[in-house]
């Protein structure tokens, strides 16, 4: 059986990508990369085809991930058994347009560490520190959701 998971934030280069280069290692990690599908999106257009923000890159290339196969996409429609938002306005937009029974909700859920309703907040209009929490927060719940799916797919 094959999961198909989405991450998705506003413009899928920075917050998502991240997510998607951590959660793919952790899968791995696990002995899950063969048994999921991930990918990320976001729910603007306005980056389609363009690279991850390369202060988002560059933080995770000094934690030793590479983000420099990443092209920015818009969220489609397509089959997906759970579709995680960054933060709270993108799962309000996520909830009006995926197809009923698809599971959708906050990436930091998956974070037994975070409180209920923590979202991963949006570097983009900050500095290099603002990418090093999100690192963190992604690298929390990326662990916290292989434990979700190892339970499920076994």
């Amino acid at each position: 059986m094959t999961y198909r998971v989405s991450l998705v934030c506003m413009g899928n280069i920075c917050r998502s990508p991240m997510a998607e280069v951590v959660v793919r290692r952790t899968l791995d990690q696990h002995g899950l990369g063969g048994k999921v599908v991930l990918d990320s999106a976001g729910t603007g257009g306005w980056h389609v085809g363009g690279p991850m923000d390369e202060r988002a890159a560059e933080v995770l290339a000094q934690h030793g991930y590479d983000g420099s196969p990443h092209r920015a996409r818009q969220f489609d429609f397509d089959r997906y058994d759970l579709v995680l938002a960054m933060d709270r306005e993108n799962l309000r937009a996520l909830r009006r347009v995926v197809p009923e029974g698809t599971d959708v909700r906050l990436f930091r859920s998956f974070d037994p560490d975070a409180p209920d309703g923590a979202e991963v907040p949006d570097p983009y209009y900050g500095g290099h520190d603002g990418f090093e929490i999100v690192l963190g927060q992604v690298k929390a719940a990326a662990e916290g959701l292989a434990t979700y799916l190892a339970d499920r797919l076994d």
